[in-house]
């Protein structure tokens, strides 16, 4: 026997008792206002309006506007800077230095005097020669006045001559020594440490009394990535490339430079270019040997598109946004993002137009077509901003 025969006869058997209890009359009226209740509530369930929380959600999502400006193509690379020129002070001439003329670390001149050697040997030396030069002089006076009356020798004339020219190299010799008892910057530059104090001998094989070095303008070295190289030299032929230069630490802004010097080989096991820039450095901010971040301003992108960088997503199909259309619905839209600029900007090449809306925060769960509720994202006003060359992140 099923179960369904078995439920019938149980149900039969279920009413044949309620009749007996309670009569059939009242059974049946009890069932006609059981099947009354039912039928008004399914009614009701049926004719009942939707309510408004069946209907998707209207999400609140951050929006900010395309906006189109000119922005500079560039290589962001590290470098160092190098003093435009570097001089070791070597002592020309044997003596004891007597004095020392400037403070170390401290900005010389050309021409300012930096050591003193004691200089009598050489005032002692430079007055012989000068002597024996005046005596050979007066000789060859003399000679030459005897020639003319032709009663002295060619050969002795041509001695005289000969030694009156000795006289003149020996007396030169003995200037340049004494003169050179006198150390003189041969640049305008900054000391570094010196080597020696007063007292000690100092001679033409003695290593180097002082280093000098011209910071104003200064070097900036750094190098390009050999990839890189094509896109250079397509901006080679124009005008000199501006380089911008700013310490790693943030606290000097950066300054702008040219390009004078680009290697003519790529560095073999490295795979990459040397390149130099020369900046104006009149406050010394920059210093020799120092890191510093380097960015090559190749080209200026004209009306180009900015978007946050927050609104530029990753999908399966690659980079997208979401578009706000007027009616406050989504548009999903592919694009090719193009380089970063400052402000946490991103150029976009394609997929948007300026003065439209696209999602900037909020973009979770958001699909094409839904329905949000738009607010100006204020982290991102900056996009509008402006896009200053002489800043590098």
């Amino acid at each position: 026997m099923t179960t369904a025969t078995q439920t019938n006869i149980a149900a039969r058997e279920t009413v044949q008792r309620l009749d007996t209890r309670f009569g059939r009359t009242r059974v049946r009226w009890i069932g006609a206002a059981i099947i009354l209740v039912v039928a008004l509530l399914l009614l009701r369930a049926i004719t009942a309006p939707k309510k408004e929380s069946s209907a998707l959600p209207v999400r609140p999502v951050a929006v900010a506007k395309v906006v189109t400006k000119d922005v500079p193509l560039y290589l962001d690379e590290i470098g160092t800077c190098t003093a435009a020129e570097t001089v070791q002070i070597q002592a020309q001439v044997s003596g004891q230095i007597i004095s020392r003329e400037f403070q170390d670390g401290a900005d010389v001149k050309k021409g300012d005097v930096l050591f003193r050697i004691e200089q009598r040997p050489y005032a002692a030396a430079l007055a012989s020669a000068q002597a024996d030069a005046a005596l050979a002089h007066a000789t060859l006076q003399r000679q030459t006045e005897l020639r003319s009356k032709q009663v002295v020798a060619g050969q002795d004339y041509d001695t005289a001559k000969a030694n009156a020219m000795k006289a003149d190299a020996a007396v030169a010799a003995a200037q340049f020594n004494f003169d050179n008892c006198i150390i003189r910057s041969p640049i305008d530059g900054r000391a570094g440490i010196r080597t020696v104090d007063v007292g000690n001998l100092v001679s033409p094989s003695s290593p180097a009394l002082v280093t000098l070095q011209r910071l104003d303008p200064i070097y900036t070295d750094f190098t390009i990535a050999e990839p890189d190289i094509p896109l250079v030299r397509q901006h080679l032929n124009g005008p000199p490339l501006t380089v911008l230069t700013a310490p790693g630490d943030g606290k000097v802004p950066p300054r702008a430079g040219k390009l004078t010097f680009i290697d003519n080989a790529v560095q073999p096991g490295a795979g990459t270019v040397r390149a130099r820039a020369t900046t104006e450095n009149s406050d010394h901010a920059l210093w020799a040997a120092q890191f510093v971040n380097v960015r090559l301003i190749l080209d200026t992108l004209k009306n180009a598109m900015l978007v946050p960088s927050s609104a530029v997503q990753i999908g399966q199909n690659g980079p997208y946004v979401f578009v706000v259309k007027p009616d406050s619905t989504l548009d999903l839209r592919e694009v090719h993002p193009g380089q970063k600029q400052d402000g946490d900007t991103t150029v976009l090449k394609d997929g948007v137009k300026p003065g439209e809306s696209v999602v900037t925060r909020g973009q979770l769960q958001l699909a094409p077509g839904m329905k949000v509720a738009v607010q100006q994202d204020k982290q991102s006003s900056s996009v509008g901003g402006s896009h200053d060359a002489a800043s590098i992140e």
